[in-house]
């Protein structure tokens, strides 16, 4: 029966049926599956609540896979829908979502693991890139035992936005993407209104960019609203959110990193710091890293 379905098909090449068959098969009408775990962190001391967003097909033998910090956000962004509609139009490949909910001590938690900011903000980062990438990350592959992840992303908004990149940065091993949505990369060593403060020295995410080294098939996406806030310390009619994310893109270049090919950079006039905006942006990010070729 096999044979003669397949001698059947052969026959229908030319006539475009074979075509239809195999869009119709690359194309799920079902919806995704959100199943949400509790994992018990050792590290953090604390239960962390992950969202998984399973794609719509199956089996799963390969399967990339985007961690996303401030998960809790997701279900404001309509992120559900959001995938739903980039499966249906076929945009995307299949991916595992992980939405990461944040805990009650979230600035402690989140920021650059090798030193925390001037006021002991993320004084507690290195448990959680610990909590990631001994506990969360085995717990997912203990959950999907028959599924082999073909690489990981990282991204995050905000202080998360800032934490994802630095844990992904520094392990490029284990990551290929890092997404960055309103990063707080002004995150200092120094108070900004001190007298010894200069961008140059003191913003610690560039800093860790400055020394280190290139990884070759890393790739960055960053997104700044034109009102993600107001502050403007240097008094060049450009807000700081979007001189310190071109300020640190400037660094990834200077490593090696290709402005067109690695790094996109996404402004959204009038966007803000919030849930909404980071909606409109997660489309083109996930296209941009999972799109389907």
């Amino acid at each position: 029966m096999i044979k003669f379905i397949f001698k059947m098909l052969q026959k229908q090449i030319n006539s475009g049926f074979f075509i239809i068959f195999e869009t119709m098969q690359s194309v799920n009408t079902e919806t995704i599956k959100s199943e949400p775990q509790t994992i018990y962190s050792a590290a953090l001391g604390r239960s962390v609540q992950a969202d998984l967003y399973l794609p719509p097909y199956s089996p799963f033998n390969q399967l990339p896979v985007l961690l996303i910090n401030d998960g809790q956000e997701l279900d404001k962004m309509l992120f559900k829908e959001l995938l739903d509609k980039l499966y249906h139009s076929n945009s995307i490949q299949p991916l595992l979502c992980v939405g990461i909910h944040a805990g009650p001590q979230r600035k402690l938690e989140y920021g650059t693991a090798h030193a925390p900011d001037y006021h002991s903000r993320g004084l507690h980062a290195p448990r959680y890139s610990f909590f990631v990438l001994r506990e969360l990350m085995p717990f997912i592959r203990k959950l999907l035992p028959e599924t082999d992840f073909t690489d990981w992303g990282f991204a995050g908004f905000s202080l998360g936005g800032l934490s994802a990149l630095d844990i992904a940065w520094a392990h490029p091993q284990v990551f290929r993407t890092a997404g960055v949505f309103s990063g707080s990369l002004w995150w200092r060593s120094v108070d900004k209104d001190d007298p010894q403060y200069r961008d140059e020295s003191h913003r610690l995410m560039h800093n860790l960019i400055h020394d280190g080294h290139y990884a070759p098939g890393f790739k960055f996406f960053f997104e700044c609203g034109t009102a993600d806030e107001e502050e403007d310390r240097n008094n060049n009619g450009i807000i700081d959110s979007i001189d310190d994310t071109k300020d640190l893109i400037a660094e990834l270049i200077k490593k090696g990193y290709s402005a067109k090919e690695d790094i996109f950079y996404l402004e959204i006039p009038g966007g803000t710091h919030d849930a909404a905006t980071w909606a409109l942006a997660m489309p083109d990010f996930l296209r941009w890293g999972w799109g389907k070729k």
